[in-house]
């Protein structure tokens, strides 16, 4: 690994396997799982395919960012693998995709917090202006925090997830006594042919994966960074998969599917039938505190990305520069900069409707580098000369396989729509890679 790759900051590692795995599984849990089952009530049962093919999905990914973690060991997570794998031009275009996803990321996820505060604070949710105001107040009062420092960060995601966990888990564990069974019938209700719904259920539940590769990112800040980062990576997202088709299950058992199909907060109208109407106000608070706790972790991961570009001369160089508290503070601050002009330029539309055009580019730009680092690792022990055979060739060619193929199938199953705006999003880029580039030989050539 060259100079330029390493990181300046002196401050020692302060994430452990408990911080890492929270921060997995806290970047998941956030707002998808307390809306994605009325997204899905139209698909009935059959969407529960969906659910575990994309988990089984999310477990490859997840497998293939571990393995990617011992031999890359550099900050930026997709971007430093598939920069070590394809070169620099294919490191920016990852670079500015996963950014992308992160910071319009960050935004979804601070429009659903706002939701959810309207649910128990309706001044907010009848108001445009408080929204709004909510909305910007979250994103820079974590901005601040992830400025001062990874340790608090990783200790506000801790709490956070313990306290998202809770409610979800008794949901989706006695929620199992209380389903109807006339609830889950008929097993495919939308009309559509059953692949075509599983790959459009499939589709939809991939924006509750977003983040399965948190712990890869700030990797200069992990204790054991090769041990931790895959277990924190594989347990983040075994544990996601047991709760998202817990809860999807109960709320489809519990709640008819029109009803269910029509609810503005399917989780809390599950708990008001099973504990009343404490159960449902608890549950709107723990949503408030899982989207939190999400956009914590997201805010510290667009800061990252980055600066880890930077450090490699791929993103501009004051996105590098770290504060008297060793994080990047430039970067984390021009990413919500982003975050908060997209919430501002969208909110007009409505809660709902801002929420599904930011989550639509989050998931878009996410699908390129999950495609790029699924096939990452045989392609850097190639280019570092290590010739891989027996078993553990085929470990990584079939992992390798097996994550491309889930990304492209979920790329399809994002529709035409999505995946041309990804693409326009992600070719916007190219000038300022060009820009960035003509800088730096400016500079070479007056060193000379």
């Amino acid at each position: 690994m060259s100079d330029s790759t390493m990181s300046p900051k002196t401050a020692a590692p302060a994430l452990g396997l408990m911080a890492c795995t929270a921060l997995v599984v806290g970047n998941m849990i956030g707002s998808g799982i307390f809306l994605l089952p009325a997204s899905l009530a139209s698909f009935g049962p059959l969407a529960l395919i969906g659910w575990v093919v994309t988990s089984m999905g999310a477990l490859v990914l997840a497998m293939i960012f571990g393995r990617l973690s011992k031999i890359v060991t550099k900050p930026g997570g997709p971007y430093a693998y598939s920069q070590e794998a394809f070169g620099d031009f294919a490191g920016f275009l990852i670079a500015w995709g996963y950014w992308i996803a992160l910071w319009t990321g960050n935004a979804g996820v601070a429009v659903a917090l706002v939701g959810y505060l309207g649910f128990l604070v309706p001044a907010i949710g009848n108001s445009e202006t408080y929204s709004l105001a909510a909305a910007l107040i979250a994103i820079w009062s974590l901005t601040l925090v992830n400025i001062r420092g990874v340790a608090g960060a990783g200790f506000v995601q801790i709490v956070t997830t313990v306290l998202k966990l809770m409610p979800l888990v008794v949901i989706g564990l006695v929620g199992l006594f209380f389903i109807q069974p006339e609830n889950l019938t008929p097993i495919n209700p939308s009309g559509m042919p059953a692949f075509t719904a599983v790959s459009a259920a499939g589709a939809l539940t991939l924006w509750a994966y977003l983040g399965m590769e948190s712990a890869t990112v700030p990797s200069g800040d992990v204790i054991n960074p090769e041990k931790t980062i895959p277990r924190a990576t594989i347990l983040g997202v075994g544990i996601a998969a047991v709760v998202y088709i817990l809860v999807t299950i109960v709320c489809m058992g519990v709640l008819p599917a029109d009803q269910l199909g029509s609810s503005a907060a399917p989780v809390a109208d599950v708990a008001k039938v099973m504990f009343g109407t404490v159960g449902g106000l608890v549950v709107a608070i723990g949503a408030v505190i899982s989207t939190f706790g999400t956009l914590n972790g997201f805010t510290l991961l667009s800061g990252q990305v980055p600066y880890g570009a930077a450090l490699d001369k791929v993103f501009p160089e004051s996105l590098g520069k770290v504060s008297r508290f060793g994080t990047p503070a430039n970067a984390i601050i021009f990413s919500n900069i982003l975050a908060s002009l997209l919430i501002v330029l969208n909110f007009s539309q409505g809660l709902v409707s801002a929420f599904n055009f930011i989550v639509l580019l989050a998931v878009t730009s996410s699908l390129l580098p999950y495609a790029f680092c699924a096939v990452a690792e045989v392609m850097i022990r190639l280019r570092g000369g290590v010739v891989m055979r027996g078993g553990e060739l085929a470990k990584a060619v079939i992992l390798g396989l097996l994550g491309f193929v889930y990304s492209m199938w979920a790329l399809v199953g994002a529709g035409a729509e999505a995946v041309m705006l990804g693409i326009v999003l992600i070719l916007a880029g190219i000038p300022i890679h060009v820009w960035v580039r003509w800088k730096q030989a400016n500079e070479a050539e007056k060193a000379l």
